[in-house]
């Protein structure tokens, strides 16, 4: 897929009066629309005692365990600010373990423990629970799936780097 500008010509077709109101505000759209999917996971996270950010942490560490802070929280899109606490507490909830870098002192490395392994049955089906209700259909869902990872992309490319 080619990359294409925000300023292409449909946004430069949108005056500056217009550009104000909520509905031709791209940001606003995907504001609302994460804020909803994310409050259906809340009732199928909470038996787990887990927020969402908390459930994508341990869905990364399913996906790769034994990871440093720092790939955790790119891969997340998280800092360091935001993801030492919640680390903390999926530690003291006993899904994760902190352990120093032997090779490197000032790393932490993140790793699962039996109990956080034992939830991967489990979460695995949360996603699909998740969205059971919203019917994008198929093909546009990966559509949607696709333009999104674009431009996540392109945020990538602007910061230098994943999860700035």
């Amino acid at each position: 897929m080619p990359s294409e500008k925000w300023t292409d010509k449909a946004f430069s077709a949108i005056t500056d009066e217009d550009s104000l109101k909520l509905e031709n505000q791209i940001a606003f759209e995907l504001y609302v629309c994460s804020k909803e999917i994310i409050k259906k996971y809340k009732p199928l996270l909470e038996p787990y005692d887990l927020t969402y950010t908390g459930y994508i942490t341990l869905a990364a560490l399913l996906e790769k365990d034994a990871v440093n802070v720092k790939e955790l929280g790119k891969r997340l899109y998280l800092d360091s600010g935001t993801l030492t606490p919640l680390l903390k507490k999926l530690e003291a909830q006993e899904y994760v373990e902190r352990k120093r870098d032997p090779a490197d002192e000032r790393n932490m490395i993140i790793v699962l423990t039996e109990k956080g392994k034992a939830l991967k049955k489990d979460l695995a089906n949360i996603p699909r629970q998740a969205v059971e209700d919203v019917s994008l259909g198929s093909v546009r869902s990966i559509a949607l799936s696709q333009i999104l990872h674009q431009l996540m992309k392109e945020f990538s490319k602007e910061e230098g780097n994943i999860g700035g």
